[in-house]
């Protein structure tokens, strides 16, 4: 029996070749490889064909001069009449409109739990660089003579408060990271009981408590309508002085420019940041002033052993999603009943229903 292979459409590259390798291999998948600086028509035509589509990165459709075009918004999605399913390149989801797809039958998918090393070492190097004044060091050596080894007097991590705002796989394995400093973990997390919170070594408390007790923060979560300037004026306020502010999560979760006024202010210590957003940010950010201040640019997923990782998954996904079978990775579930609909139309096989 002939199989009918789905359309998989992917820009330019996977995040590491091993995913397309994997995947020319698959007798239910033929990738389609989209030139995102070619032809608007050419792309537009490939996309419309395509069963599935591996989402374009902000910060790679931003590079390419064609701006938010080929991000998974509400327009291109009912542009793309057989696709089935999206999915993200990490365990972030915000490049595509959710709710767009759930209301015309395509499922969603993310990559979560794949970088949860990669990115808690990052943000335990901020913490480590910050507190001992590393950065700062760094760049004031290079510029002058003029200074005392003791204008960098630091601080250790030992016994310190770190507050994790999001206790999902990488704030917990940032909790677990961190017990060799024997360091009291307040997280913040709606979905995690107070329970669960300890059972994986933290102590679940309200945001203001979280802030006003912590000497690290640390923000970790998808960028959602729920979470969209969650932490702004108010927040850098209540956060203790002298604490310092570090981001792995998604720009727009925190407002840049409250961040900039506590930092100027001499409120915070200083400030860890890998996401903005705009991206990539531009050299003249107002961030970029503070010495006191390491900035990565939305890097802090990205190593050998984890792109290859999240390639790994991302291939898996793909061809469990294209076997008919139930993706581990599931964002939007109640798309599921009209996504069954549509892939037997197209296959002639029904996915099976949700437990």
């Amino acid at each position: 029996m002939t199989i009918k292979k789905a359309r998989v459409a992917y820009f330019d590259h996977w995040v590491h070749p091993v995913a397309g390798d994997r995947l020319a291999d698959s007798e239910r998948i033929d990738t389609i490889r989209i030139t995102i600086a070619g032809p608007t028509d050419r792309i537009a035509a490939a996309l419309a064909c395509a069963h599935g589509m591996q989402a374009l990165i902000r910060t790679d459709a931003t590079n390419s001069g064609s701006g938010e075009r080929w991000l998974a918004h509400r327009d291109l999605i009912a542009g793309c009449p057989e696709l089935l399913a999206i999915c993200s390149a990490g365990a972030g989801y915000d490049v595509i409109d959710v709710e767009a797809c759930t209301q015309s039958g395509v499922i969603v998918c993310n990559q979560s739990g794949t970088g949860q090393e990669a990115v808690a070492e990052h943000v335990l190097g901020f913490m480590i660089a910050l507190s001992k004044k590393i950065g700062l060091a760094d760049r004031v050596i290079r510029r002058t003579s003029d200074w005392l080894r003791s204008d960098f007097t630091g601080n250790d991590l030992l016994g310190k408060t770190l507050g994790i705002v999001g206790y999902g796989q990488i704030g917990s394995r940032l909790a677990a990271l961190c017990a060799p400093f024997d360091m009291t973990v307040l997280i913040t997390d709606p979905y995690v009981s107070e329970e669960d919170a300890t059972a994986r070594g933290g102590r679940k408390v309200p945001l203001d408590t979280l802030l006003a007790q912590s000497d690290f923060v640390s923000l970790n979560g998808p960028l959602t309508k729920q979470t969209r300037g969650m932490i702004g004026e108010r927040e850098f306020a209540a956060m203790k002085p002298g604490a310092f502010f570090i981001t792995t999560a998604r720009g727009g979760i925190h407002d840049e420019a409250a961040l900039v006024d506590a930092l100027a202010s001499g409120h915070l210590g200083g400030a860890g940041v890998d996401v903005f957003l705009d991206e990539p940010p531009q050299p003249n950010h107002p961030l970029f002033a503070f010495d006191n201040v390491l900035a990565t640019p939305h890097s802090a997923g990205i190593t050998e052993e984890t792109t290859r990782d999240i390639a790994v998954a991302t291939a898996e996904q793909w061809e469990t999603i294209f076997a008919g079978q139930v993706p581990p990775r599931l964002l939007n579930p109640e798309a599921w009943p009209r996504y069954r609909e549509r892939f037997a139309e197209t296959f002639g096989f029904s996915p099976p229903q949700l437990n």
